[in-house]
């Protein structure tokens, strides 16, 4: 990969993550809010809606950016093109290995900043000192493991489905997609991925919001999955399934749109 090329893959993915971010901010608190175990309601409800806004800002370039040069430079090295069954391998191997180097970035933001949506009355400041202070730097990466096992699934179901619907629909037409077929495709492929990770993300959400000391602050996914299923059942391992799918399909139709537009632009 040129140069040229990952500027542009690390300035395009940046742009793209804000804009995302930013926009759909409000769901992903709902989101959280629906997931956290106090319930919606304790959780602060629709009230502060923008709570933990600046982590997510502080965070998101930085990670989106850090995801799509992984992703494009690895893919650039690893085998593709005349071999159509090799394509879809190493679209995987690529967003995987991006979302185990974007993770280092976004753990922390994502630790202040569901920490901050179920506690709207608490400024990100305080929440992030107080993180420090009671737990260290471990405190902000508690969760690390259960991030990245729901990204590497997630991206396993998003990237390879986004890149074939692109190839199909480039195929159908004769040539190669623009940037807003390459979004639909985008959301899509997310809302799909979003939907069959659901409780992995719940299991994350349950892990970051624990009090330290407590069995979901060790990390361990599989007892948190668990715990969940044994005390609300289905809908519980489901909760904010509807935001999070209404979040990552816009997201995916603006991120991955905002991506394509932004890279040729660039190069």
């Amino acid at each position: 990969m040129e140069p040229r090329e990952s500027w542009a893959a690390l300035a395009a993915g940046g742009v793209a993550g804000v804009c995302v971010d930013l926009i759909l901010f409000p769901l992903d608190t709902v989101k959280t809010r629906l997931q956290s175990p106090q319930g919606f309601r304790k959780a602060g409800g629709f009230r502060g809606i923008y709570a933990g806004v600046p982590s997510t800002a502080i965070g998101s370039f930085p990670n989106a950016a850090a995801f799509f040069i992984t992703y494009e430079n690895v893919k650039s090295v690893l085998p593709h093109g005349s071999s159509s069954y090799l394509s879809p391998a190493t679209h995987m191997v690529a967003a995987s290995l991006g979302e185990v180097v974007a993770c280092l970035i976004r753990v922390p933001s994502e630790v202040v900043k569901q920490r901050a949506q179920v506690s709207p009355s608490s400024s990100t400041l305080r929440i992030l000192s107080h993180t420090l202070y009671h737990e260290g730097i471990q405190g902000l990466y508690r969760g690390y493991k259960s991030t990245v096992l729901r990204e590497i699934p997630f991206s396993l179901v998003q990237f390879p489905l986004w890149e074939s619907l692109k190839d199909l629909w480039s195929w159908k037409q004769g040539h190669v997609v623009d940037s807003w077929q390459s979004a639909v495709c985008g959301a899509f492929a997310g809302g799909f991925a979003a939907a069959v990770t659901t409780p992995l993300d719940v299991a994350k959400t349950r892990i970051m919001l624990a009090k330290a000391g407590s069995s979901n602050a060790r990390g361990n996914v599989l007892a948190a999955l668990g715990g969940i299923w044994r005390t609300q059942g289905l809908p519980g391992l489901f909760a904010g399934v509807v935001p999070r799918m209404a979040a990552i399909s816009l997201g995916g139709f603006i991120f991955l749109g905002t991506y394509e537009k932004t890279r040729l632009l660039l190069l």
